[in-house]
C-alpha cells in the first residue's frame, strides 16, 4: 500500500530550515512565557490554561510609488494580552492603536503595515469585554488607557460589533463602530459594513464600506471596495480590489480609486509570510493620470499558535 507523500510546508532549504526553526521557536517560547508570567501576576492561576493571544511580528517592507521613489522600513508590530487579569477586564499592552493610522486616504490601501503609520502610539490599557455571540446580539467593549509618549496620552473607546446571515442566504453582513477620544487627537468616529459571501470552497466576495471622522482632521472620509479573495492552495492566495477613496459631505469627491492584487505566499509553517502587491492609482491630485505602486512585505511572526488565514 502506497504511503502519502509528507506535506510540504516550507519553501526553504532543509540547512536553513535547521537553522530558522530553532531560533524562532526559542523566542516564540519567550514570547509566550512573558506573556503568560505577566498575566500570573496580574490574573489567576489559569494562565497556563487559558489561550493567550500575545504575538511579535518583525517585517521588512519595499514601498515604491511612481514618481515617488522607493521606501525601505524595518517594523516592529506587537500585543501583549493579559486574558485572566479578570473574567471580563482584561489589561493590553499593543503598537499601534486604530486611532493612530491617519485618514482613510493616509491608510490608502492597505500596503503599508499597520504600525508604520506612527512609531510612537503604543497604549497600556484596560478592555471590559463582553462575551456574546455576535451573531445573536451586538457585542460591546470598553477600553480606557493611556498612549505610550510624552506626554501620555489619555484615552477611551467604545467598540460595538454585530454579524448577520441575511434570509438564510449565503451573505452575511457584518458591522463594526468605534467611538474614541484621545486627550492628544481629540474625538473620532468609524464605521465599517462588510457584506460578503462564499462563490465557492476556494472564492470569497466581498463589499466592504468605510466611514471614517476625525476632530483633528474634521471631514467625513469614505471609502468602497469591492474584493475578490482567492485561496490558490494552503499556502498561497490572491486578493484582487477595486476601492474608492472619497470626503466630504457637503461637496463629495473622489481623492482617488485604484485596483489592486495582492499575493500573499506563506513561505514556512505559517510563521514567514512574503507579499506582492501592485496598485495602479487614479488620484485626484494627478488629474486621475495613472501611476503604479508596488509593495514587497515580508513578515515573521512569533506565537505559540499561529494563525494560518492569509488575509
Amino acid at each position: 500500500m502506497a504511503q502519502a507523500e509528507p506535506v510540504n510546508d516550507s519553501d526553504l532549504p532543509e540547512w536553513a530550515d535547521r537553522h530558522f526553526s530553532p531560533a524562532h521557536a526559542n523566542v516564540a517560547r519567550w514570547v509566550d512565557t512573558t506573556s503568560r508570567n505577566i498575566d500570573r501576576f496580574f490574573g489567576t492561576d489559569d494562565y497556563q490554561e487559558v489561550d493567550n493571544e500575545s504575538y511579535l511580528r518583525i517585517g521588512q517592507e519595499v514601498d515604491w510609488r511612481e514618481g515617488e521613489g522607493t521606501d525601505v522600513e524595518l517594523n516592529l508590530r506587537y500585543r501583549l494580552d493579559l486574558p485572566t487579569s479578570e473574567e471580563r477586564l482584561r489589561l493590553l499592552i499593543e503598537s499601534d492603536p486604530e486611532e493612530a493610522q491617519g485618514t482613510l486616504e493616509e491608510q490608502g490601501s492597505g500596503r503599508l503595515a499597520r504600525d508604520q503609520r506612527d512609531r510612537s502610539t503604543s497604549t497600556l490599557g484596560l478592555a471590559w469585554l463582553e462575551k456574546r455571540d455576535k451573531r445573536e446580539t451586538w457585542n460591546n467593549r470598553v477600553d480606557s488607557g493611556v498612549r505610550l509618549r510624552l506626554p501620555l496620552d489619555p484615552y477611551l473607546r467604545f467598540t460595538n460589533e454585530r454579524l448577520w446571515s441575511l434570509n438564510e442566504s449565503p451573505w452575511q453582513l457584518e458591522s463594526n463602530n468605534r467611538l474614541s477620544w484621545f486627550s492628544h487627537d481629540g474625538y473620532s468616529a468609524r464605521t465599517r459594513w462588510d457584506m460578503g459571501r462564499p462563490l465557492s470552497s476556494s472564492r470569497h466576495l466581498r463589499f466592504i464600506t468605510n466611514v471614517q471622522w476625525r476632530e483633528e482632521h474634521d471631514t467625513l472620509e469614505y471609502s468602497e471596495t469591492a474584493e475578490l479573495n482567492h485561496r490558490i492552495n494552503r499556502r498561497s492566495a490572491l486578493r484582487y480590489s477595486a476601492i474608492a477613496l472619497g470626503e466630504s459631505v457637503s461637496d463629495p469627491r473622489l481623492n482617488d480609486y485604484y485596483l489592486q492584487t495582492r499575493y500573499r505566499r506563506n513561505l514556512h509553517k505559517g510563521i514567514l509570510y512574503a507579499d506582492v502587491i501592485p496598485e495602479l492609482h487614479f488620484a485626484r491630485e494627478e488629474d486621475y493620470h495613472p501611476r503604479w505602486a508596488m509593495t514587497l512585505r515580508l513578515e515573521m511572526y512569533f506565537h505559540r499558535e499561529f494563525d494560518r488565514d492569509f488575509f
